[in-house]
């Protein structure tokens, strides 16, 4: 799949789709190490990616999640080079900033967002006050109560399930909004862990993707990939088809059961090393040889027309010239 050339570094972070011919995808151009970029978006029509000029947007940094409803609305956030938490609404053309609870202020910061089977949006994060939900029609936004435990541990993102559950999750933090109380389970943990998904199945069959560096190592050390179980009253690791690396996104098979994930093979870098759920397990499944490193990130599924879009980048490393990889 093509890509449009975007200012080096550049990578693709997230992507969602609403239809075959409308998907979204989001991430930062023009990176150099720890120095940040620009936010980068990209819009499918159908026959192509286009980059879109975020110019009017007035910031640098970066957008980390996005989110697509059928109807063609869409929403992601991110931050700017300060830290400063952005969320934008997709007005049918372009990215336009959008107002919600906390904006501006410090101590507010957005992380993931998802959109329910109502419409309704789901934003993860965290204000001032505790509360890491955030919640609305659009229009309309705001914070749920904070959850019992007071964590304070920032969500890295949030899932919705078909039954309209709301789950919130980090490697610190793993909860439920049931739309009027929080039910948190026990942490998944980690020595340096880093969580990039979660799918709830059931409240005794949940899976967790990630990847964790361990303990020390010398300059280059890869991390290892994480794949947890919930049962219903602990996390077990599970095996997966590689172990070097990481995995970086989970989608369900449009009925809340387990369907894919993302991964990155640090021992085979020039194809993304996706999972596949076959007969109770999960088995390896090849993205296409590219002549540069394929580092997926984010995955998502097509609604009503099958078929998955894979973004990323091909460095695993922010530095130029590394640039966007789009499969699907």
């Amino acid at each position: 799949m093509t890509a449009p050339a975007c200012t080096p570094a550049a990578q693709l972070i997230d992507v969602a789709a609403a239809r075959a011919d409308l998907a979204w995808a989001v991430g930062e151009e023009g990176r150099n190490g720890s120095t940040r970029g620009v936010p980068l978006a990209l819009v499918w029509d159908g026959g192509a990616w286009t980059r879109l000029d975020l110019s009017h947007l007035g910031y640098g940094g970066y957008l980390r999640s996005v989110a697509a409803a059928p109807d063609g609305s869409a929403w992601a956030v991110g931050a700017d080079a300060g830290g400063t938490a952005h969320l934008l609404a997709w007005d049918g053309s372009t990215w336009q900033e959008a107002d919600f609870p906390g904006r501006a202020t410090s101590g507010t910061s957005l992380t993931g967002v998802a959109v329910g089977t109502d419409g309704g949006v789901r934003i993860s994060g965290r204000n001032s006050d505790g509360s890491v939900l955030l919640h609305g029609d659009g229009s309309e936004l705001a914070w749920t109560a904070p959850p019992p435990s007071a964590t304070t541990a920032t969500p890295s993102g949030v899932r919705v399930t078909l039954s309209g559950d709301v789950w919130v999750y980090d490697s610190a933090f793993v909860a439920r909004w049931d739309g009027e109380t929080w039910t948190e389970l026990t942490a998944p943990g980690g020595i340096r862990p880093a969580v990039t998904g979660l799918l709830p199945v059931t409240a005794d069959d949940i899976w967790l993707t990630g990847y964790d560096y361990g303990v020390g190592g010398p300059p280059g050390k890869p991390p290892g990939v994480t794949l947890k179980h919930w049962d219903g009253s602990a996390w077990s690791s599970v095996a997966a088809p590689f172990t070097a690396g990481m995995l970086s996104a989970i989608v369900d098979d449009g009925r809340g059961g387990p369907d894919r994930i993302a991964g990155w093979d640090f021992w085979d870098q020039t194809r993304a090393h996706y999972l596949r759920w076959e007969n109770g397990s999960w088995v390896s499944e090849r993205g296409p040889t590219s002549t540069t490193p394929v580092l997926p990130i984010g995955l998502a599924s097509v609604p009503g027309a099958g078929g998955y879009w894979s973004v990323g980048t091909t460095s695993s490393s922010p530095y130029p010239p590394a640039q966007v990889h789009i499969e699907q």
